[in-house]
């Protein structure tokens, strides 16, 4: 086995349930022509909630991914990931037959900022409506955190190190750099990523406690980040998976590597103290360079944050000009989720499925919704920008306080 300073991480696999498109292909076209598909909520009981524009998956049908025996076992958060983990194998060509003598070689990690708040609702109503009785086993196991880590593992026969990361909407990248340590430690593959589905009321009316949530009822407004009009975020559904793999191991099976996670740093610095997450995520943006043995002027493209919040918008710009120095003024700075909403953990992992596909095709993808940016950053706006792109930044802050940022590079893998 190769020492663990020579054990790196590659991915071979995307797979995407997004708001703008239920693969990673309809995802990046999407993507890259800056498409909004914020809208007003139409899911089922959330009519008269003040939530009034979310990016919800449409035309998404778990049924034709996913058999019967997992869909009653599980919420709809477990069917996003489970799609996408799906997907994800499917473009890493990493099926059983690779594994089959070595089952252990292959774990398994997502992140989960709510669980499974549809079908918990809808046990509980049956609950208090009808008795106990009429409460399905699986509500023992379908609301909880682990279920997509558990349900993509007992489904693809995946034996090796699993986990679930909760730390906040930074978990998504937090999920990947714990994947990248296991890897470390000797495993071949990590199947990693996260998906969320926080538009059910029950789960509606419980982030109706973020101030951070923006009201408006204008999809086209609603959700502007680095602006003036700045108001808040917009929620969002669905999610990312990929396969993470060992460089190796990779090469040693023929797969073709997409993209090295090369460093990753996490702070905390507090719930809602946006004007103090300057510091930490400056800090985890040094720390990630470090970590990746990357100068600041070697980064190509940031993907942002991008709260939405005057305060919390000011602090990240002030942060990376902190830790990328000059450089800050002169890197182009993109969200692309102000297309699609925030989809909490899910949210950084399409923006690294973003970054990976947007360093394939050599072009930055807009901002949607954003115009006249206030801040002395070169926000892409309007129109995918062409560039030459070899190493990404990817940023994540979670309303409790958690900061996280990635740096990866376009593969093959860079020599040791």
């Amino acid at each position: 086995m190769r020492s663990p300073k020579e054990r790196r991480s590659v991915v071979t696999g995307i797979g995407v349930i997004a708001p703008n498109g239920v693969s990673t292909e309809s995802f990046w076209k999407a993507t890259v022509e800056g498409v909004s598909v914020l809208d007003r909520v139409t899911r089922d009981g959330c009519e008269h909630l003040p939530l009034k524009v979310a990016g919800e998956v449409r035309g998404f049908d778990p049924a034709e991914l996913i058999e019967e025996r997992y869909l009653v076992q599980t919420d709809r958060f477990t069917h996003f990931a489970m799609a996408a983990a799906n997907l994800a194998l499917d473009d890493a060509r990493l099926g059983r037959a690779d594994y089959a003598d070595s089952p252990f070689a292959v774990g398994v990690v997502t992140a989960a900022g709510s669980g499974g708040g549809e079908f918990g609702q809808r046990e509980l109503q049956r609950l208090w409506g009808q008795g106990s009785r009429y409460v399905g086993p699986y509500q023992s196991i379908a609301w909880f955190y682990a279920a997509s880590t558990g349900q993509i593992s007992i489904r693809g026969g995946f034996k090796g190190p699993c986990g679930v990361v909760a730390s906040d909407e930074a978990g998504g990248l937090d999920a990947l750099a714990h994947a990248c340590r296991t890897i470390r430690r000797g495993t071949d593959a990590v199947v990693v990523g996260a998906a969320e589905a926080p538009l059910a009321p029950y789960s509606v009316v419980c982030q109706l406690g973020y101030e951070d949530l923006s009201s408006l009822d204008d999809p086209v407004r609603a959700y502007r980040p680095f602006t003036r009009d700045a108001c808040g975020f917009v929620p969002a559904e669905g999610g990312a998976m990929l396969v993470v793999e060992e460089a190796a191991a990779a090469e040693s099976r023929g797969a073709t590597p997409r993209a090295v996670l090369l460093g990753h740093a996490a702070t905390f610095t507090g719930a809602s103290r946006w004007e103090e997450s300057r510091a930490g995520l400056a800090h985890a943006i040094r720390g990630a360079l470090s970590d990746a043995r990357c100068a600041p002027e070697e980064i190509d493209v940031v993907f942002a944050d991008a709260l939405g919040v005057p305060s919390a918008d000011r602090a990240e710009a002030l942060a990376l000009a902190d830790a990328l120095g000059r450089h800050a003024d002169r890197v182009p700075v993109t969200a692309p989720k102000t297309g699609t909403g925030r989809a909490y953990c899910g949210a950084p992992v399409l923006d690294l499925a973003a970054a990976v596909l947007a360093m394939e095709n050599g072009v930055v993808p807009p901002t949607p919704n954003v115009v006249d940016v206030c801040h002395d950053l070169d926000v892409v706006t309007g129109r995918a920008r062409p560039a030459e792109l070899r190493t990404a930044l990817v940023l994540s802050r979670g309303l409790m306080g958690s900061n996280a940022a990635m740096v990866l590079r376009q593969g093959p893998t860079p020599p040791s």
